[in-house]
């Protein structure tokens, strides 16, 4: 075993015992109350998970995405609210170091690593998700200054977090109208910037995600990512390639406690004077869902590996987020049937399960998002 084997078994399994000592006990209060968890937040500042892809030289762990996929899906199996205040976080830390400057490099990087810096991308506005190049959020340069004005929502580390990248159109007459897009680094105390309101969610309880006010907010020249207008579209896109990755990440790890969770229960419960696992019924289920798991599982870390090479990965990704969403929302529906009444009861921490799947299957882009730009792919790489 080499010297990075043995980091990356190390982290999980730093990561898995968190899990196990310090989420499980208090993630159901946690939940239920929709509480944000500054002393779980705090003992993955310690354990350096603000790092994860951040290179060593900026203060970082520097690990690779298969690992990045790993935390995530261990901590999606304890608790899926935890991967969001790294998650986005990482998005941020992923455009700064692929297409920042130095200076921004410096600024920015090593103080994220640390988690001193939490950040996320604010990207999704009131009439623009998925449509990304008809963002309605303008920045006019003003000396060596840009004026912000717009609201973005759905934000994740909305309230908790210091520093987001913001989509925002520098050219609102080019065409096509995605190459006015740039990307600006926006930080909190920010004059003009102000957070409207914490969103109230079916799940993905205990994390902030928030609507965020940019209002003739001042921000310095510097902060525009890379020093180039124009260029915040492909940035964007990019970088959800890591997001894709993490978010099917988080459906494998939900679905896999979703499903420990009923096969454990059907070899309790008894009907008919046998155990249900004894049910051809249920063990049908058992038997589809860990074979949708394992497939997305696959799919997950082959796109994880796509970019551990540094290859092109943007079908690869799409196609993990889709299909393990998917799976995440079915398994997670499948596991609540198995359960039966006690599935639906808060009681249990089914009932959460099949509360967070959908936000794997809209969040990073909706699902149909997602197959057509499987689609666009495809038809590229099969061009006649």
């Amino acid at each position: 075993m080499n010297t990075t084997d043995e980091i990356r078994n190390q982290v999980i399994s730093l990561v898995r015992n968190f899990v196990k000592k310090d989420v499980l006990p208090v993630a159901r209060k946690y939940e239920y109350e929709d509480n944000y968890p500054h002393e779980l937040i705090e003992k993955m500042k310690e354990m350096g998970l603000f790092g994860i892809t951040i290179p060593e030289s900026y203060g970082g762990m520097g690990l690779d995405y298969t690992t990045f996929a790993t935390i995530f899906e261990e901590l999606s199996k304890g608790w899926m609210s935890l991967t969001g205040p790294i998650g986005t976080h990482h998005v941020l830390a992923n455009i700064i170091e692929r297409y920042g400057t130095e200076n921004q490099k410096q600024r920015f990087l090593s103080k994220m690593a640390e988690g001193e810096i939490r950040g996320g991308l604010a990207l999704t506005e009131p009439g623009a998700g998925s449509d990304v190049q008809n963002i309605s959020t303008t920045a006019s340069k003003s000396n060596d200054k840009y004026i912000l004005n717009g609201t973005k929502l759905f934000i994740t580390n909305g309230f908790y977090g210091n520093a987001f990248v913001v989509a925002t159109k520098t050219d609102t007459k080019i065409k096509p109208a995605y190459k006015g897009i740039s990307c600006i680094i926006v930080e909190k105390g920010s004059p003009g910037f102000s957070v409207a309101q914490k969103l109230d969610k079916l799940g993905y309880r205990g994390v902030d995600t928030c609507e965020l006010i940019f209002e003739n907010c001042e921000i310095p020249a510097e902060n525009l990512i890379g020093g180039i207008e124009g260029k915040g579209f492909s940035q964007v896109l990019n970088a959800l390639e890591s997001g894709r990755v993490n978010i099917a990440a988080r459906a494998v790890g939900v679905a896999t406690a979703a499903f420990e969770s009923a096969i454990k229960y059907a070899q309790k419960r008894e009907s008919f004077g046998v155990k249900i696992s004894k049910h051809q019924a249920i063990q049908i289920k058992l038997a589809d869902m860990a074979t949708k798991i394992k497939a997305a599982k696959l799919l997950t870390y082959d796109a994880a590996l796509k970019m551990d090479l540094g290859e092109r990965s943007d079908l690869e990704a799409g196609m993990a987020k889709l299909f393990a969403s998917e799976v995440c929302g079915e398994v997670t529906l499948e596991a609540m049937r198995v359960l039966g009444g006690y599935g639906y009861l808060k009681d249990f921490d089914i009932e959460r399960y099949y509360r967070d799947a959908p936000l794997m299957i809209i969040g990073e882009g909706t699902n149909e998002i997602q197959k057509l730009v499987i689609a666009k792919r495809l038809l590229e790489k099969y061009s006649i």
